[in-house]
């Protein structure tokens, strides 16, 4: 058998209003239940520089040409990775992150002036090809992620076109590389998707070499 590998890497993916956030943060709150040191972050935006970038690329007054989309989005993904996922997988927590390359690619490749290939080249070369040990697709029909977030109603029939090519993306990875991919159905209640990831993971971690630390508890039996 070979040597651990420490900690383990989990990704959230999906379109926009796909409910990435919320199954992130209540798949942490669970790790951390059971005693797992785990690290939730984000992208863009979980680092003082990709902060900065952030602001940028998403003010709707800056025009970026698409070249620039896709370098300032890799320099956000090479600070995060530098700066909080590595340092946190090396200390054998568990990462739980909202998006990583996928969105990327799928974002900046989809109707852009660069090719799916050609962002997908520069994005796993940025973060130095750590792949995750699981992505979790959130899958929702475009109209229903919109509606969610609000944004159909400013969304014109070009821009839906957009997202459709952007789901697209996301399960043809999804199906290239099922034992890496959950795909769940952002439209399923939230406990069930909830539970689908959790027994995901859970059986990630019976059946893989992960070096996970766990919090240590004082026993405090008898000391009263």
């Amino acid at each position: 058998m070979g040597a651990k590998k420490k900690g383990m890497f989990i990704v959230f993916e999906g379109g926009d209003g796909a409910g990435k956030s919320t199954q992130a943060a209540r798949l942490a709150a669970w790790f951390a239940e059971q005693g797992y040191q785990v690290r939730t972050t984000f992208e863009p935006g979980d680092t003082a520089i990709g902060a900065k970038i952030r602001e940028v690329v998403l003010n709707p007054d800056i025009e970026i040409c698409p070249r620039a989309e896709v370098l300032l989005y890799c320099v956000d993904k090479a600070q995060h990775i530098y700066q909080v996922v590595k340092p946190a997988l090396d200390q054998d927590h568990i990462v739980v992150c909202d998006r990583y390359v996928d969105s990327t690619i799928a974002y900046q490749g989809s109707g852009r002036v660069l090719t799916h290939e050609e962002v997908e080249h520069i994005a796993w070369w940025t973060v130095n090809n750590l792949v995750p040990d699981l992505t979790v697709l959130m899958d929702v029909p475009v109209d229903q992620g919109l509606t969610r977030k609000n944004l159909l109603t400013h969304t014109n029939e070009t821009d839906l076109e957009f997202h459709e090519r952007v789901r697209d993306y996301f399960l043809g990875l999804a199906s290239t590389g099922p034992g890496r991919y959950l795909v769940v159905n952002g439209r399923d209640p939230m406990d069930d998707v909830t539970n689908q990831v959790r027994e995901a993971v859970t059986d990630l971690i019976a059946h893989g070499h992960y070096s996970l630390a766990k919090e240590e508890v004082e026993d405090t039996v008898g000391t009263n």
